[in-house]
């Protein structure tokens, strides 16, 4: 610890002390965790380096910690339910909402505006959860995701009588309105790995998503229509 006071690092280790509730002993991939994939560095192999591999194991991580606890805090609830509440507790929003409260947003390595991925800071937390899993194991991790986010900044209770499914939310209003509803989905132009998705009524564009996976594109796209549209039944 004490090696740190006088590191180059002490001020990025200071953080995520601050962050985690413990000193950080693999620097790097704390570092990668917050490295955005419009700022990835090139190795000398071709490697594109970025957190979107962290991203996608915390994702599993967190899922896991996440559905233990809601098995435990509700013993007789069906699958049905605990999935959903799960699917609400790690959705793209509310992750980054939580990351946006950690400050997250200020230890981010990129070459983007604040909206220009929507994602953005919510999968840096989930690369930052796979970064303390390496650096000091599950139960740690558990730790700091049932302490440290959902403890402080989850209100449990709320969130089970709260309708997240933007899609669902969006869908169920057009059927109720006799409303012609789709979605539409294409390779962005400019980024042939980016998905966009219209959100058509009456073949009229209502919302454009765009996101890397398919899903989370039409779910953003969704969100933006039920705001124009002022969707707030189910």
């Amino acid at each position: 610890m004490f090696s740190w006071l006088f590191s180059r690092d002490r001020k990025f280790v200071s953080a995520i002390k601050n962050l985690t509730g413990f000193y950080p002993g693999n620097i790097s991939v704390y570092k990668l965790a917050f490295h955005h994939r419009s700022a990835a560095t090139q190795t000398i192999t071709g490697t594109r380096l970025s957190n979107e591999r962290l991203e996608y194991l915390g994702d599993a991580v967190l899922g896991a910690v996440v559905a233990e606890l809601l098995f435990k805090k509700f013993p007789l609830r069906e699958e049905g339910f605990l999935t959903e509440m799960r699917a609400k507790i790690v959705s793209r929003e509310h992750l980054k909402q939580l990351a946006l409260k950690l400050g997250i947003n200020n230890l981010m390595i990129k070459n983007a505006g604040h909206d220009s991925y929507r994602s953005m800071y919510g999968d840096a937390l989930e690369a930052l959860i796979w970064a303390i899993y390496i650096d000091k194991g599950y139960k740690k991790t558990q730790r700091f995701i049932l302490q440290r986010l959902i403890s402080h900044h989850v209100d449990i209770e709320e969130m089970e009588v709260t309708e997240n499914n933007f899609k669902s939310k969006i869908l169920n209003w057009a059927q109720r309105n006799k409303r012609a509803l789709v979605f539409e989905s294409t390779e962005d132009e400019k980024n042939n790995k980016l998905f966009k998705v219209r959100l058509l009524v009456d073949n009229e564009e209502v919302a454009v998503g765009l996101d890397y996976v398919k899903k989370k594109a039409e779910q953003i796209a969704a969100e933006k229509a039920c705001l124009l549209l002022e969707v707030n039944g189910n």
